[in-house]
């Protein structure tokens, strides 16, 4: 794997979480979650990462990174509002990814900066994009595992073939417990526990990276008066496996995963990375 960069996804706003939650403090060290998932994919011989961020932290996430990882990290900074017009709101997911495409010789492993996929995940997904030629790789997590105690949240619920590989993805709205049985408002339903769910972290081929930076622009190209419109990753993904240009194996896990959306989440994180 060692042609494949980690590609990490830091330019989000963190509204909800009321702070730049990409740098939040959850390792007795000081870490924040994307410094575990550099290790993992130091570990597994992933060398080069790539962080898509904004341009107002990019002073505070070289010093953090410096300080977690050493001067000698092969670290290239992408700021994704420099990419495409200027806008409040970020591009969304897919646009971070196609900001990055330039930098990128290889297969790219695409993460979140607040999730954490396991100590196997990134690894699996690295060796599993290597091997596979031009078919993607997404990581899927059991659905009961990702749901907070309480509250609703946003998953990409996935629909497979027998073959094991993507047919679709649908982002389902206010998923959460009623009791026993996990309920969402969007569409309506009840959800099986262990249906898979994509957090986000996928094994992309280049060439599913630089459609990206084409797509991006047929999307700039109808949307660019709206201001709230995102061009997001699964939905530009599930567009290539339409136009027959991208097949998605999903690789099933039991690994635990661990995020950050509210602030409420950081005392249950630390806590979960102290256990590891």
């Amino acid at each position: 794997v060692s042609d494949a960069s980690l590609v990490v996804m830091a330019g989000g706003l963190g509204t909800r979480f009321g702070g730049v939650k990409q740098l939040a403090e959850v390792g007795r060290a000081g870490e924040a979650i994307l410094d575990f998932t550099i290790r993992d994919a130091l570990a597994a011989g992933v060398v080069r990462i790539v962080v898509i961020a904004r341009s107002d932290i990019d002073g505070d996430l070289r010093r953090h990174l410096r300080t977690q990882h050493g001067s000698g990290l092969d670290l290239e900074v992408v700021h994704q509002d420099a990419f495409g017009p200027p806008r409040a709101r970020p591009w969304g997911t897919g646009h971070a990814v196609a900001g990055a495409a330039s930098l990128l010789d290889g297969p790219a492993v695409v993460v979140n900066a607040d999730d954490y996929y396991g100590a196997t995940g990134v690894a699996r997904v690295a060796e599993a994009v290597a091997s596979t030629g031009s078919r993607a790789v997404m990581l899927g997590f059991p659905l009961a595992g990702t749901l907070p105690d309480s509250g609703r949240v946003s998953r990409g619920v996935c629909r497979l073939g027998a073959d094991g590989l993507l047919k679709g993805l649908v982002e389902t709205h206010g998923i959460g417990w009623e009791g026993a049985t996990i309920t969402a408002l969007d569409p309506f339903g009840d959800l099986d526990p262990t249906t898979p769910v994509s957090m986000n972290i996928w094994g992309l081929p280049l060439h599913a990276v630089e459609r990206l930076v084409g797509q991006w622009e047929e999307f700039h190209a109808v949307n660019s008066a709206d201001p709230t419109v995102e061009f997001l990753l699964p939905e530009a993904l599930a567009g290539q496996h339409r136009e027959g240009s991208l097949d998605i194996a999903v690789l099933s896990t039991d690994e635990e995963w661990i995020g950050l959306t509210n602030r409420e989440d950081l005392e249950v994180a630390r806590a979960a990375f102290a256990d590891l």
